[in-house]
């Protein structure tokens, strides 16, 4: 995104209400949205050693915080790592944090870049959507949640097979209607 009159954290909203809930991407993602129980983060970060900074206070935050009241948390962070090898290469410092505050197996760390692109598909590949958001986002989500919603549903493997195939029906043309509106 480059327009710097763009409010992040309502164009992010935008797409997780329109793609992410409304293609039925994260068959989880409704019931958290409705309860409000997502929280927002738009970063200020502007090298990775700030964003880290901020990713290891909202893990904590995040930890303390009862899952009926936040339950996942999504760190929006337009002014760095806008370069998708960037982004994908900071993912490993994202876990070692992880493990440094001894939370592997509590949270994790999931992935969205506007660029996003999955090793050995295209960078138009329509697949690589699945992951794809207006902004470069980090999602923090709780271990027993995940696996609860994954055991509540019939068969999870499914998932990506029917993303793929939803992305290929709408296109990337379908995909850039959707997103504005349209």
């Amino acid at each position: 995104m480059t327009d710097t009159d763009a409010d992040p954290i309502a164009l992010t909203r935008h797409w997780l209400e329109k793609a992410v809930i409304g293609l039925n991407l994260c068959p989880f993602a409704k019931a958290v949205y409705i309860k409000q129980q997502v929280r927002f983060v738009l970063s200020d970060a502007t090298t990775p050693e700030a964003l880290l900074e901020q990713l290891a206070e909202e893990l904590l935050r995040l930890r303390d915080t009862p899952a009926d009241q936040v339950d996942t948390t999504l760190i929006v962070h337009p002014r760095v790592l806008d370069d998708f090898l960037d982004y994908n290469d900071f993912l490993g410092s994202a876990e070692a944090a992880v493990e440094a505050l001894d939370l592997q197996g509590i949270l994790q760390v999931a992935s969205f870049h506007p660029r996003y692109q999955f090793a050995g598909t295209a960078p138009d590949d329509v697949s690589n959507y699945t992951n794809r958001a207006p902004y470069p986002i980090l999602h923090l989500l709780r271990e027993d949640s995940v696996e609860r919603a994954v055991a509540a549903f019939p068969d999870p493997d499914v998932i990506v097979e029917r993303n793929i195939a939803t992305l290929d029906r709408l296109g990337v043309e379908g995909w850039n209607r959707l997103l504005a509106g349209e």
